[in-house]
């Protein structure tokens, strides 16, 4: 079978690390069955992976890869991609995702624990609805675990262009919230708003109302502003750091307002069957920023790396 896979990490070149070529096919232990991939997408989870940051197998050619949809059975599925399943209600931070464990599923072929498999919408393409496992999973449990999104509540999205991002503007505009966005690009700040934005701002800008939920995916170059943006009483929960991992905190706005601020990682098989049904119910389509084969697969982490993608970034297997 054809694989994207990491034999040896690259701290200063990790699209560079990624091989493509033949493996064997994985077997299916007991409880476990064969999916037929159709495509996936990349995540920033596999970039650091090919840094050579976090968990991996030791020894032999590593699978990357934890987005995926294909055929079970003759069933069109969507993979959840932690494990263990963490049951309904708990956090997931000290989960593993299929491909730190040895199973990364961008390859035409993978085996998975059976009840990882949900029904893929029939109105999604593959490659919309490989968006949905890391990025878009994420995004759900941030608006409607962490906190709560629904009509007449203002969301701000830090970053509009990212998958996690893009999936917060459909997701929230979908539940009927008004939608914020903040980029440093015009092309971005555009796209953003034909997603439903309600209004997209130069990064810093001022909001033209505080937001009761603040999506912040960038880290330390927004985070003030997500201080300041937000109301009083109001929320931001924090899913990554694009920019980095130390930010300064203005205390005194955070406790003169009693601003909750939520740490957020991945969801639960729960999260993610209800994020399916969501999609499907709310006719929401995923922004999929390109498609590539899977032999073009380092052209999709190189534009990861830059930062030039609006969307997911994903791989075809057919």
């Amino acid at each position: 079978m054809r694989a994207a896979y990491l034999v040896e990490p690259s701290a200063d070149h990790p699209v560079e690390a990624i091989r493509v070529g033949d493996l064997p096919a994985p077997t299916a232990p007991p409880g476990w069955v064969h999916v037929d991939v159709r495509a996936g997408a990349l995540n920033m989870h596999d970039i650091w992976t090919l840094r050579g940051v976090g968990p991996r197998p030791h020894g032999g050619p590593h699978v990357i890869g934890s987005d995926a949809a294909g055929v079970a059975d003759g069933r069109e599925v969507i993979v959840y991609p932690v494990l263990p399943t963490a049951p309904n209600g708990r956090t997931v931070p000290h989960a593993t995702l299929l491909p730190d464990a040895g199973h990364g599923v961008l390859a035409e072929r993978i085996a998975v624990p059976a009840h990882h498999l949900v029904p893929k919408p029939a109105g999604l393409s593959w490659a919309e609805a490989a968006c949905l496992p890391t990025a878009w999973l994420t995004a759900y449990r941030m608006l409607f675990t962490r906190t709560t999104v629904g009509p007449g509540r203002v969301v701000l999205v830090q970053g509009a262009g990212g998958g996690v991002a893009t999936a917060a503007i459909g997701l929230a505009t979908a539940a009927g919230a008004t939608v914020f966005v903040t980029s440093r690009s015009p092309a971005k700040r555009d796209r953003a708003l034909a997603l439903g934005a309600a209004a997209a701002l130069d990064s810093g800008d001022r909001v033209p109302e505080l937001a009761d939920v603040v999506v912040e995916t960038v880290g330390p170059a927004t985070f003030g502003h997500s201080v300041r943006s937000t109301r009083a009483g109001g929320t931001i929960v924090v899913c990554g750091g694009t920019s980095g991992f130390t930010a300064d905190l203005d205390l005194t706005r955070l406790f003169a307002r009693e601003i909750t601020v939520h740490g957020s990682t991945m969801g639960t098989l729960d999260e993610f069957r209800a994020l399916v049904a969501f999609v499907d119910t709310h006719l929401v389509r995923p922004t999929v920023d390109s498609t590539v084969d899977l032999a073009d697969v380092r052209t999709q982490a190189d534009r990861m790396l830059a930062g030039t993608g609006f969307g997911k970034l994903c791989v075809s297997l057919t």
